[in-house]
């Protein structure tokens, strides 16, 4: 085991060349840094309360051909940051990458894309737990009247807070938790999955590459009504998307992981990998076990239950159902333990307003209990914001992507060149390939999740990009020193940018 080969003092020591003090709490194990992103990724979260975006899309093909071919493109983007995660294995994890590698300027803009990203994904779970819960009971969801928003938002305020509650107690119980929740969640998926393949009327594997036009009112009207096959079968590729996001969790959680450099990277990556496949493999079975791809996508947002309860007597479906909504908040207390890391540590080096109070490290906790807090708040005003189910999976997927592949990119410029000292986990010359593989994803994912009805999408990302720039030019670039081991460099530009404006680097 890594902890009794690897002593605390070590990681500290690392940590310290790269300008920073022990403040957390290190005590995770691999495993437990492994589960955290795990816990986020969490296919009984994003691939239950999502499954309506790709069912009702192209029906049983945007699972069977959808998920595998867009879990490669997520495990492409995870490899390159592991071995970001290797050679710098902080809480600030991508913004910290960034900014060495391309400059104050692009760490600054990771970091808010990144923030943005898990703040809005955790109100995209949450809201999630609590229409599988409402659904599970009986409750209508989908109405859109001011009743079911307003009790939407309370009940996801109090979901959020007991999550923020729990982390504020320390890393020792959350620990505990999402080790739980790693256990939980393959148990609960396995034995679901072994149910339905059961249960099922017949074991049609057609059904699986089969294309069938769902659009509309077919499909419950999740998607608007196109006559696009190509079109709806990239829609469908939200489903996926959405689900295996997360996995930066493991170098937020970097500080706190005994043997970092060689755990996170690890955590990064085996948790997409074991995700996309049990994933896969569980979303097939479900169906498989439809009476009717076609009845069942007509169902909108209600697909999933209403094939449980199909396939199973009715206190089945239920205990399902409770498992799954115990899976989901988990999920949701995992994202508030990487949302509120990244926070520290943006604050920690003066990058957001009141940085002095969010950075603050509870001397008896060993928590950063501002910035829990503060995360928590924020992802619950999102929801008020917005509060269309998919437009919030939207956002945070775009938002989250971009802030992965960035450093992967300003990496692809600075391998071998700025960047000459790699961690224990090295792609080698796969590097540079694999990056660029991501970023080309990544563009293709943009474009897909600001389609309608997610046009406000668009318009919640391209005003995040706007807004942020004003800030940079206008008074940021002059006040923000970055990470600490830029302090003593000379002032010189390593961004994408330089050649063409040289004003976004250090």
């Amino acid at each position: 085991m890594i902890e009794a080969e690897h002593h605390p003092d070590d990681d500290a020591r690392q940590l310290r060349k790269l300008g920073y003090k022990q403040e957390l709490s290190r005590r995770l194990s691999g495993f437990s840094n492994f589960a955290i992103s795990f816990s986020i990724i969490c296919i009984l979260a994003g691939g239950v309360s999502s499954f309506h975006l790709g069912l009702s899309a192209t029906g049983g093909a945007a699972i069977g051909l959808g998920w595998p071919l867009v879990a490669v493109f997520s495990l492409t983007v995870a490899a390159t940051m592991g071995q970001l995660a290797s050679a710098f294995p902080t809480a600030g994890g991508l913004y910290h990458w960034s900014a060495i590698l391309g400059g104050r300027g692009w760490g600054w803009a990771t970091a808010w894309f990144n923030l943005a990203g898990l703040v809005t994904v955790m109100a995209a779970i949450n809201v999630g737990c609590y229409r599988t819960a409402a659904t599970a009971l009986g409750y209508g969801v989908g109405t859109a009247s001011w009743s079911e928003h307003l009790a939407q938002v309370l009940i996801v305020a109090a979901i959020t807070g007991s999550q923020a509650a729990i982390n504020h107690v320390g890393i020792g119980l959350t620990a505990r938790l999402t080790d739980f929740s790693g256990y939980w969640i393959l148990a609960v998926s396995a034995l679901l999955t072994g149910c339905l393949l059961w249960f099922a009327p017949g074991l049609d594997f057609s059904r699986l590459v089969a294309f069938e036009n769902l659009s509309g009112a077919a499909g419950g009207s999740v998607w608007p009504a196109t006559s696009s096959i190509p079109l709806l079968f990239a829609l469908g590729m939200l489903l996926p998307a959405y689900t295996i996001t997360g996995f930066d969790a493991s170098a937020h959680a970097a500080e706190e992981t005994l043997g970092a450099a060689e755990q996170v990277p690890r955590g990064i990556v085996r948790s997409v990998a074991i995700s996309a496949v049990a994933g896969w493999v569980m979303l097939s079975a479900v169906v498989l076990a439809a009476p009717s791809v076609a009845e069942a996508a007509a169902q909108g947002e209600r697909a999933f239950p209403w094939i449980l309860n199909r396939a199973f007597p009715a206190w089945t479906a239920s205990a399902f159902a409770a498992a799954i909504v115990l899976a989901q908040y988990l999920c949701g207390l995992a994202t508030v333990t990487s949302a509120s890391r990244m926070t520290f540590a943006f604050a920690r080096d003066g990058g957001l307003p009141f940085s002095k109070a969010v950075r603050w490290v509870c001397p008896k906790r060993k928590t950063p209990a501002v910035a829990i807090w503060a995360t928590a708040a924020a992802s619950v005003l999102f929801t008020v914001h917005t509060p269309v189910y998919s437009t919030i999976t939207a956002v945070c997927t775009i938002l989250l992507y971009i802030s992965y592949v960035l450093p992967s990119v300003l990496g692809v410029r600075a391998h071998g060149r700025t960047w000459t000292t790699m961690g224990p986990w090295d792609l080698g010359r796969w590097f540079r390939p694999l990056a660029c593989l991501s970023a080309i994803g990544c563009g293709g994912l943009i474009a897909i999740g600001m389609q309608p009805p997610n046009e406000r999408s668009a318009w919640v990302v391209g005003a995040l990009s706007l807004a942020l720039a004003a800030a940079w030019f206008g008074f940021e670039r002059k006040r923000f020193p970055g990470p600490p081991i830029l302090h003593d460099r000379p002032r010189r530009d390593h961004s994408l940018a330089a050649s063409a404006t040289g004003s976004i680097g250090t």
